[in-house]
């Protein structure tokens, strides 16, 4: 595992696929901070007022909770999403954030970010299908997803306890994704030195 000084403090931003207000989710990526090292932090970025991307809202000054977006995403070090899965998919409001943070092409403050993906699902699949299609979006725009084995958590909604997940292997597994997604961050920061 990586090991960190106490002076640099990683930066991981977590996005949820879900709007709802009870969202597993969510709840899922409220969890994270109580696993991560002292080194690290997580902060949550809704997708509430992320309006339907159009080309033509799409120049200079784009909409505030999109430039939002951009910035939460450029002063990250990584990214956590946890989506559920819509019909076999990624819901439509994930890959529209994933659309509008992904502008200018080429050059968006998604490129080379690393990302971890996990799904969470009431069903016994976890939402599996649905992150192959987050990794060929977050692939299209440069990012970096991690490689790992999938982190899909099935039966999600009996994990879950006062809105946070509880489950210990659950957690435990999660714990492990969440460094490797630390040691790819490290990677990074020291090819750039």
């Amino acid at each position: 595992m990586h090991q960190q000084t106490s002076a640099t403090r990683t930066r991981l931003l977590g996005i949820s696929g879900s709007l709802r207000r009870q969202s597993n989710c969510t709840a899922v990526l409220r969890s994270l901070q109580g696993l991560l090292p002292d080194s690290m932090s997580i902060e949550l970025f809704a997708l509430d007022e992320i309006p339907l991307y159009n080309a033509d809202l799409d120049g200079a000054t784009p909409p505030p909770a999109v430039a939002g977006l951009k910035q939460a995403i450029a002063q990250a070090d990584g990214l956590v999403l946890c989506s559920p899965e819509y019909n076999y998919g990624m819901p439509g409001v994930l890959k529209n954030a994933i659309d509008w943070a992904s502008r200018p092409s080429f050059a968006s403050p998604l490129k080379g970010k690393p990302a971890l993906v996990m799904t969470a699902s009431p069903g016994t699949a976890g939402g599996v299908r649905a992150q192959a299609q987050i990794r060929d979006a977050l692939a299209a725009t440069l990012a970096r997803p991690v490689v790992r084995q999938h982190v899909a958590i099935a039966n999600v909604a009996a994990q879950i306890s006062d809105g946070r997940l509880v489950h210990a292997p659950t957690l435990e597994f999660l714990k492990v994704a969440l460094h490797d997604l630390l040691d790819e961050i490290a990677l990074l920061k020291n090819a750039d030195r």
